[in-house]
This record gives C-alpha cells, sequence and structure tokens, in this order.
C-alpha cells in the first residue's frame, strides 16, 4: 500500500530534477549541467545526456524558472511597448512577437502606451524595477537619454520599430516611410488631382514628421504648391480622420483626393465624405496607410501601403534575441523591411 501511495503521489506532482537524476541513473548537479548546458571538467558522455533527455521527456519535467534566474540572472521575460494596441496594424506585430518568443521559451510582457508621452515614460521606469531581459519598443516620444538609463541602469538591450531612433546601442527595425508617402501622393497626382489633401500626425513625432515630408516632397516634384488649409492633423484614429475632414471639405476649393497617414484615419475621412452624400473615389480619392485586414473589408475597399507588419515582428524579436542571447553584442543595426503601394477601388 505504501509503494503504491508513493507512486500516486510522484503522478499528482510536477517532476522535480530529483526524478529525473534517478529515472536516468545519474546525479542532480549531472542533469543540472546537461539542461543548462553548463560547462563541466568532467566531459558527459552522449549515452549519458541521452538517457537524461529521455527522462525529461517521459517525466514531463519542466525546469524551474525562478531557481533559474537565480543562477544565470535570465528572466525568460521579454517586455514589449505598442503605442496602440487597439490598431490593426500592431496585433501582426504582436503575435510574430509571442510565436517566436514562445518558441524560444520566453514570456512576454505588454504595455500599451496610447501614445501618451508620460505613458511611454511610466513603461521606462517599470521595465528598470522589474527583472525583464529585454525590450521591444514602439516609441514616439522617448529621448536617447530615456534609452540610456534603461540599458545602463536596467542593463538590458533594446530593439526599437522606427528609423527616428537614433541611439548606438539600440537595433532599429523599419520601412521607408516617408518615401512610401510620396508615392501615395504621387499616385494621386499621376491620376490628375491637383488639390490633395493630407491628414496626418503630430511633426513632432518622428513618424508625423517623416510623413509630411514624404507629402511635401511628392506635391514638389508634381509641381503642385503647398496650402496649409488642406493639411489637418489627426491622432491615428478613426474619430480623428472623421473630424479632420471636416474642415477640409468646408474650404472654398475642397479636395479632390486625400492621404492619411494610417488606415484608421483614411476610414473615418471616408465615412465623413459618405455621409456628406459624396462618392468615393469619384468626388474624393483616398489613401491610407498600414493595410490593416479592414482595408479590404470596406467598400469601396482601401488603396493604402502594405508596411508587412508580421515581418516587422518577426524581426523585431530575432535582433532582441541575438542580443539577449550572445549571438550579437555591437553597436546598433538597422533593418529596413520593403513596403507595397496597394492599389484597390478608394483611389
Amino acid at each position: 500500500m505504501a509503494k503504491r501511495s508513493q507512486a500516486s503521489d510522484r503522478q499528482s506532482r510536477p517532476a522535480t530534477m530529483r526524478d529525473v537524476a534517478r529515472l536516468a541513473g545519474v546525479s542532480q548537479s549531472t542533469v543540472s549541467r546537461v539542461l543548462n548546458d553548463s560547462y563541466s571538467r568532467l566531459p558527459i558522455s552522449a549515452e549519458t545526456r541521452q538517457r537524461i533527455f529521455q527522462a525529461v521527456e517521459q517525466l514531463n519535467f519542466r525546469p524551474n524558472r525562478t531557481a533559474r534566474s537565480l543562477r544565470t540572472q535570465d528572466t525568460c521575460m521579454i517586455a514589449v511597448m505598442i503605442a496602440d494596441i487597439s490598431n490593426p496594424f500592431y496585433h501582426s506585430i504582436v503575435r510574430a512577437i509571442h510565436n517566436i518568443t514562445r518558441a524560444h521559451d520566453y514570456d512576454v510582457l505588454f504595455s500599451n502606451t496610447d501614445h501618451v508621452p508620460d505613458n511611454e515614460r511610466h513603461f521606462c521606469e517599470t521595465v528598470m524595477h522589474r527583472p525583464v531581459d529585454g525590450v521591444i519598443m514602439v516609441p514616439f516620444h522617448l529621448t536617447d537619454e530615456d534609452l540610456d538609463e534603461i540599458i545602463y541602469r536596467g542593463q538590458m538591450p533594446i530593439v526599437a520599430l522606427g528609423q527616428h531612433v537614433q541611439h548606438r546601442q539600440v537595433d532599429v527595425v523599419f520601412t521607408d516611410d516617408e518615401q512610401a508617402t510620396l508615392e501615395s501622393v504621387s499616385l494621386l497626382s499621376g491620376k490628375g488631382h491637383r488639390r490633395i489633401a493630407y491628414i496626418g500626425t503630430s511633426v513632432e513625432t518622428g513618424v508625423g514628421e517623416r510623413r509630411y515630408r514624404g507629402y511635401r516632397r511628392a506635391l514638389e516634384l508634381a509641381g503642385l504648391p503647398l496650402d496649409p488649409s488642406l493639411v489637418q492633423e489627426g491622432d491615428f484614429s478613426i474619430e480623428s480622420g472623421r473630424k479632420a475632414m471636416h474642415p477640409l471639405m468646408d474650404i472654398a476649393q475642397p479636395p479632390t483626393a486625400v492621404c492619411a497617414s494610417n488606415d484608421l484615419m483614411a476610414m473615418g475621412a471616408m465615412e465623413t465624405i459618405v455621409d456628406m452624400g459624396l462618392r468615393v473615389p469619384q468626388d474624393v480619392a483616398i489613401m491610407g496607410f498600414d493595410d490593416i485586414p479592414e482595408a479590404t473589408l470596406i467598400r469601396p475597399r482601401l488603396t493604402t501601403v502594405a508596411q508587412k507588419p508580421d515581418e516587422i515582428g518577426r524581426q523585431l524579436t530575432e535582433a532582441l534575441l541575438d542580443r539577449i542571447e550572445g549571438r550579437f553584442s555591437g553597436e546598433r543595426r538597422i533593418f529596413e523591411v520593403p513596403y507595397e503601394v496597394i492599389v484597390r477601388e478608394s483611389a
């Protein structure tokens, strides 16, 4: 009876390293060295390693991460700062990060900032006081000094989305959104539009400044004047796109085309146009940016720029794991993800 009780107890509780060692016929220290891939002056044979891995599989053994972190100073935790989790553009990025980190046995701590500077700074404070191995971020307001604090006080690597991040120790993944915006506006001017409006975001942020610069350059190339009455500022939301269209349509010479710096604002602008009894693209053509899934669900389907967010998420994650796991330790790397202008019915 006692033996059955002990066997039942082993089945009901998680397996331990002692159980693995007993089944494999080796010491616990040998199991530890094999599982942690630690250096040993005494060589461990391939046959012994095989017995240990077979025991691990048979017992469904899972190492204790807390104990591992005390030994190695690794937490198996990555912190991710997303600018707006409600924006579908970030969904594929988050999924790619999650899938790759899970495959490498890391957990992920996600934080949403809503483009608010104080929220970004709060994230920095959090990761400097919470044990994480590295950071992936989409910063809009952080400075090099902010990033310095995380790197040196937190002693952790950072990778970031956006070419405005210039810190020499932060790897950057980006899409050339200035050139993509230029091509978008040039597409509209090439279709004969001469009154092309722009709904952007604050030029105080890197992405806002770059895309507005692309708009200006496209007008210059087309020989069109920059009319301030054709420029409105939004905040990447559908509602801001709706609101931005009203002053644009109230001017004496309203636009015949609108380039919005993301799909959500473009969709909001389209709603206002339709509510006014006008047609897209016959009365006003609409151009977006991001190619979120909803861009193909609305009617007319949205002409836009595809940024390939799944590839962005993959590149961000692999760059960070390279640093965490010691495959790279040099200065800033830059990874450009190509874009594609997708022509649909809205323009």
